[in-house]
């Protein structure tokens, strides 16, 4: 059965929805209401320092209202005329629409300007040539002593020429064009970080997928590599007429496997579980080697709780049978040494010693069989800890063969004492 539609499937219906265009809209409302309560505020201050401040602040209101629609409307131009990912048109997009909203907020101050309060409030200061000038409303009063006062009314906007009208609605677009490309460069900033923030999680979360999947693959390997060494021991035990053996191995088996495959691939255990992991495999092993194997384990109790991939050991403690016990007569001692080193680190030794020498030394081991080993752990350790980890091995002493690893220490107190 082809079962890649399904996980096909399986991955579509896990993928999350398409956000839409107006997915940031709630930035957008943000920073609209935050632009211009700032404005609303340096509006109620200035009124408070004037002798009329509920006119001034009623006149502005229409300001207010007019600003954040106008607003409003720059955001959905940019997000109905420009893509998402061209940051360059949608700049484009925000500066000819904030010239558009200025226009029509210069245009709707200068069409609302009779329906305007006359404000109370009165500027007056003396000029140089004697005269004191009084400015209220839309009134200018000239005062000189033993003269009677000059009153200047100022013409509407709608009384002036019309070219006169035009250089005053564009010296108000010019003003309050600013106040909208200044709301349209933050809006596209914040929302370029957003993005840039997203894609960068995005990044981390497929590195940290893509890993866990190297961890799992490389995990998944050593049960069928380890199986398949086990039930080649067992036929040879069945074939040399031992069943009692046989039997014992079986039920060792069944042992191990249950608590192997009952751990998470990705997951990490203290260095007790997983040399109790080994002690149950070599008990399988001895099965088959009653005189020749001798195991050593020397762990030291602070160590105990330290943390590590779950069954790091298991190709390690299997090539150490494979090439060392099974290829001699002699007595062969196999041990597992854990030591602390300096900068926090943990090291760990399997050595084989007291058998035959070795084919060949290698720098690098070249796996057989099943194609998993030696190198299954040190790319194992790569993907785990990069470069805090170190993997080496190769042959020693007269016979002897020693893996040597180091990785972080990371103790887990509550179990140290188990």
């Amino acid at each position: 059965m082809n079962m890649l539609p399904n996980a096909e499937a399986m991955l579509d219906s896990r993928a999350p929805a398409d956000p839409g265009r107006f997915a940031d809209w709630r930035l957008a409302a943000k920073t609209i209401v935050g632009f211009w309560v700032g404005y609303a505020l340096t509006v109620v201050a200035r009124a408070f320092l004037g002798d009329d401040p509920l006119t001034m602040l009623q006149n502005k209101v229409l300001i207010l209202g007019a600003g954040l629609v106008l607003t409003g409307f720059v955001y959905l131009a940019i997000k109905l005329l420009a893509p998402a990912s061209n940051l360059r048109r949608q700049a484009v997009v925000a500066g000819l629409a904030s010239m558009v909203a200025a226009t029509a907020l210069a245009a709707t101050l200068m069409a609302a300007e009779g329906h305007m309060r006359s404000s109370k409030e009165e500027f007056r200061f003396q000029a140089r040539e004697g005269f004191v000038v009084i400015s209220k409303g839309d009134q200018i009063r000239i005062e000189k002593t033993a003269a009677d006062p000059v009153i200047l009314t100022m013409p509407k906007m709608s009384e002036l020429k019309q070219w006169d009208q035009f250089r005053l609605a564009a010296d108000t677009t010019v003003i309050w064009l600013f106040f909208f490309v200044a709301w349209s460069a933050v809006f596209l900033a914040s929302v370029s970080q957003s993005q840039a923030l997203a894609l960068q999680r995005r990044a981390s979360q497929a590195e940290s997928a893509a890993q866990a999947a190297q961890v799992r693959a490389l995990r998944y390997q050593v049960n069928p590599h380890f199986l398949f060494n086990t039930l080649n021991s067992l036929s040879s035990l069945v074939l040399s007429g031992r069943p009692q053996e046989a039997e014992s191995m079986i039920l060792k088996l069944s042992t191990f496997f249950r608590t192997s495959l009952s751990l998470d691939p990705n997951a990490d255990v203290t260095l007790a579980e997983e040399i109790e992991m080994q002690r149950l495999y070599l008990d399988i092993e001895k099965v088959r080697f009653p005189r020749r194997l001798k195991v050593e384990i020397d762990v030291p109790a602070p160590l105990a709780g330290a943390r590590l991939p779950a069954l790091i050991l298991q190709p390690v403690v299997e090539n150490a049978i494979k090439y060392g016990v099974s290829a001699t007569r002699d007595k062969v001692t196999l041990r597992i040494a854990a030591r602390e080193q300096q900068a926090g680190l943990l090291e760990l030794e399997v050595t084989n010693s007291g058998g035959v020498a070795l084919k060949s030394p290698r720098q690098r081991y070249q796996p057989e069989s099943t194609g998993v080993g030696l190198t299954n752990v040190c790319q194992r350790l790569d993907a785990r800890y990069g470069r805090q980890a170190r993997c080496s091995f190769g042959p020693f002493g007269e016979g002897g063969y020693r893996v040597l690893m180091t990785l972080p220490l990371d103790r887990d107190n509550s179990r140290a004492d188990g």
